[in-house]
């Protein structure tokens, strides 16, 4: 008899097992971020530092599915924090409404949109942005074909065009600075969301052109070569850097980047408000790290501010726009 009601007690402890809840998976903390490929390194070396600092109690996966790939899983509900570099535009503001979600804008650090040719082309020594609207406009698409087209006195070669793709905030700054519209530009290029692509691409071909962060360039210096732009006539030619970003002369391609914060659930789960607390905490040192612009001090006081506050919104429009302060963005939300 005892046997028996062993056997039989054994035989219900397997059927319950088998039916369990694995109750640590379950209370397993994760946050959720995708978005930018710009930004990635940014977030990817607070993720790090933060699960280093909470000792693996909290895991935080940061994906790569660009700007407006980041925002169609946000505005889903499927990720706590979206990165972003260029604001939340009008149909991303009102997917997200339609669903119920409600976000904080923070901007995090700025960054140089930088021009790249292959180290052997010797014959560009500056660009205007004329002469990239006149690469990358629509019109240019079967026609601008080779540098000089361009410019009649650079060479009869072919021009290698190489950029990111439709999802990405950085080809919506690049367009709305360059050409006037955002996502205006030709189709004929070579197009990734992995700005690795983009490099190699250049390195590879002596007539290749392409745009990325600076990140992805001061990284590549030994196999790119970043243009000087001319912002307007008369003006002079300027290079990429923290300094120039900082005092202004880098334009038209200086940047905010962002990061957005589920402010209807995610904002209120410990384990997101304790990662954008650590974040903002960390921003400046980790930002310049990854060889990207850290805000100003007092810029990222102000952003801190707008995080305790958990105002949700935007500052802008709904549209891209080029050359807006943090302090005058951080004012127009309402």
């Amino acid at each position: 008899m005892q046997s028996k009601f062993v056997q039989s007690m054994g035989l219900a402890a397997v059927v319950a097992s088998l039916f369990a809840i694995p109750t640590a998976h379950a209370a397993e903390k994760i946050v959720k971020i995708d978005g930018s490929s710009t930004v990635y390194p940014i977030t990817e070396a607070v993720a790090e530092e933060f699960q280093k600092a909470k000792k693996g109690a909290i895991k935080v996966t940061v994906g790569i599915s660009g700007t407006g790939g980041g925002f169609k899983k946000f505005c889903r509900g499927e990720t706590d924090i979206s990165e972003a570099s260029r604001p939340i535009l009008k149909k991303e503001m009102d997917a997200c409404k339609e669903a119920g979600i409600q976000y904080i804008e923070l901007p995090v650090a700025y960054d140089a949109l930088t021009v790249v040719v292959n180290p052997k082309n010797d014959w560009i020594k500056s660009m205007t942005v004329e002469e990239l609207n006149k690469m990358w406009a629509p019109a240019a698409q079967g026609s601008i074909k080779t540098w000089k087209q361009v410019n009649a006195t650079w060479p009869d070669k072919p021009l290698k065009l190489f950029g990111p793709g439709a999802d990405s905030g950085t080809f919506d700054y690049f367009t709305e600075a360059v050409v006037g519209k955002a996502k205006s530009s030709r189709g004929d290029f070579t197009a990734s969301e992995d700005d690795n692509v983009l490099v190699q691409g250049v390195a590879s071909d002596i007539g290749g052109l392409g745009y990325f962060g600076f990140a992805y360039y001061d990284e590549n210096r030994e196999k790119l070569r970043a243009v000087p732009i001319v912002a307007k006539t008369g003006a002079p030619a300027v290079s990429p850097s923290a300094e120039t970003v900082m005092n202004g002369t880098y334009q038209p391609l200086s940047r905010p980047l962002f990061i957005y914060v589920n402010a209807t659930a995610g904002a209120f789960k410990p384990e997101v408000k304790e990662f954008i607390n650590f974040y903002l905490a960390n921003a400046a040192a980790l930002t310049k790290e990854v060889k990207y612009v850290p805000l100003p001090s007092s810029e990222y006081a102000a952003v801190v501010e707008h995080w305790k506050s958990l105002k949700p919104g935007t500052g802008f429009g709904g549209v891209p726009e080029v050359g807006v302060k943090i302090p005058e963005l951080l004012s127009r939300i309402k």
